[in-house]
């Protein structure tokens, strides 16, 4: 693998679609190792656009829109960082080898879609899923509901990190939970799929990395397993290693390459499980770093940015564990633009601790505006940690 030098002719370019606080950490990966970065995002002034070589403000469904920033700007690379994306020209892309689509476009098409994804690991790897139905309009939702059962989850086909998604024990909650996935999802197809509730011990995110081995050929390389818990539909706390048995561990990377080996390509991929003692069923697959894998800039070597930057170029990866770790989200608190942050000085007083304040322009009550990370001895001091740095940390205006 060659790499140029950024800004001149022998640049090598890679084009991000999605320039949030995951991809910002990907882009500084990728500068590190000399490479010129371009980043798009549907608003001004995104965390990725603060640190990028160049920077494009276009809504990626937009066809038109979409071509004409990758014509202007040729990049070699195009990793999609967002659902919010017209997938269709990134396989137009691909097919006239304009650029190389990460992990590939087929892989984005269908990793964008829930539908796409499920239908896959279910009906055509017949790996072990919730059972689900898929459902058009709100009598199609009701029918759905009574034929999986309550307790069911309700989402978008088309949304990320929660969003839009219901928790239902009851039909009377189910036109509340039909309008929050229609206003809630990435892409408004009108289409929500209902799930049935698994009665899991805990779920796991297993940060699963395609890259190239010594002897070029592509191998399969992972993380330890990463635990979190979510609040309505978003992570709020993750740590590294989660505690599992041998059995569940095999069966969950069984699972992962699998579903991975499918989509192909090169780079990490975010794979969520759900584990009930020795029982492992497949949740969900995002072609790129996952927000519970914050964790990794502190568990980790190489951080999950870092190992999807050097999977990407062909280069070698190291997954390895360096310390127990945790990671805690810091939400915005209030609506409000321009936050100023209190409380840093006694948050990174605590021991082991670091912050990530993303820098974005506008806050919401429950946007994550930051991520306190922390080691420990075991998942339980760092958890305790991460958690005691990020309440110190105090948005205001």
């Amino acid at each position: 693998m060659s790499i140029g030098t950024p800004l001149s002719g022998t640049a090598t370019r890679v084009m991000l679609l999605g320039a949030g606080e995951l991809g910002k950490e990907v882009i500084i990966a990728f500068q590190r190792l000399g490479v010129e970065v371009i980043a798009v995002d549907r608003y001004d002034h995104a965390p990725g656009h603060q640190v990028a070589h160049r920077s494009h403000t276009i809504n990626m469904t937009d066809a038109d829109a979409l071509w004409n920033v990758v014509r202007e700007e040729r990049p070699h690379i195009i990793i999609p960082e967002i659902e919010a994306i017209a997938t269709h020209v990134l396989a137009d892309i691909e097919a006239e080898s304009m650029a190389t689509v990460i992990p590939t476009a087929r892989a984005t098409q269908l990793t964008m879609n829930r539908e796409g994804i499920r239908r896959l690991a279910a009906e055509t790897l017949g790996l072990p899923t919730s059972p689900y139905v898929f459902a058009e309009n709100f009598d199609e939702l009701q029918q759905a509901a009574a034929s999986v059962g309550f307790p069911c989850l309700v989402k978008p086909v088309m949304s990320s990190s929660g969003k839009g998604q219901s928790f239902i024990t009851h039909e009377g909650q189910l036109q509340a939970a039909w309008d929050t996935a229609l206003a809630s999802g990435r892409v408004n197809h009108g289409r929500v799929i209902v799930e049935g509730f698994i009665d899991f011990d805990y779920e796991i995110t297993l940060l699963t990395v395609r890259a190239r081995n010594a002897e070029g050929e592509i191998q399969t390389y992972f993380c330890e397993s990463i635990g979190h818990i979510q609040q309505q539909g978003d992570y709020v706390e993750s740590w590294q290693p989660q505690p599992m048995s041998d059995v569940a561990l095999s069966k969950a990377q069984h699972i992962a390459k699998c579903i991975t080996d499918d989509l192909g390509g090169l780079g990490l991929f975010g794979v969520e499980l759900f584990i009930k003692e020795n029982e492992v069923w497949f949740s969900e697959v995002s072609p790129r770093p996952h927000d519970t894998g914050m964790v990794t800039m502190a568990s980790q070597r190489f951080s999950e940015f870092e190992l999807h930057a050097r999977a990407i170029l062909g280069l070698p990866v190291d997954t390895r564990l360096e310390k127990p770790a945790a990671s805690a989200v810091i939400y915005g608190g209030l609506d409000a633009s321009a936050l100023i942050y209190d409380g840093i000085e006694q948050a990174l007083a605590v021991p082991e601790s670091d912050l990530r304040l993303f820098g974005k322009p506008e806050s919401f009550k429950r946007r994550r505006m930051g991520v306190a990370l922390a080691r420990g001895e075991d998942i339980n001091q760092a958890r305790e940690r991460a958690k005691t740095c990020a309440g110190l940390v105090k948005p205001r205006v």
